[in-house]
């Protein structure tokens, strides 16, 4: 947990965008009886954990659910016009290689990597603007 809050750390001085890692064990009861998808569960953690309340409105959730060996990057409105969804998907794409070998830690740490490329590139950091850190850097444990 530790080496990646620091690397969310480490990437948010490059840019002016919000990472959040939230990991989940397993999912709910009630979401398995209704069915729900890991990315439906990622866009309620998103909610949830106010990750779209960032004021440039360019928060990013990496999403792991350990049980399915799922993950999922969800991006504020900032974000959605700019970026196309085929590459969030293939981002997830290569994360998930990590997860099949067991690597949960370097699926995150790839993710966080690839997600600060994305943000560097359309929200970069301003030379010598104070940037709020506005969401933890350190991964949020759900259920």
């Amino acid at each position: 947990m530790d080496a990646i809050a620091a690397a969310v750390a480490s990437s948010e001085r490059s840019h002016t965008g919000q990472i959040m890692v939230a990991v989940e064990s397993d999912l709910p009861l009630a979401a398995l009886w209704r069915g729900q998808t890991a990315r439906q569960c990622a866009e309620q953690a998103f909610a949830r954990l106010r990750t779209w309340d960032t004021e440039a409105n360019n928060g990013v959730l990496i999403y792991l659910l350990l049980a399915d060996h799922a993950i999922e990057v969800v991006a504020d409105r900032g974000l959605r016009s700019r970026v196309p969804e085929a590459q969030w998907a293939e981002l997830c794409r290569r994360m998930q290689q990590f997860l099949r070998d067991g690597e949960h830690e370097a699926a995150v740490l790839a993710g966080i990597e690839a997600v600060t490329d994305v943000l560097t590139e359309h929200f970069p950091a301003v030379a010598g603007a104070q940037h709020e850190d506005e969401l933890p850097d350190r991964p949020q444990l759900l259920g």
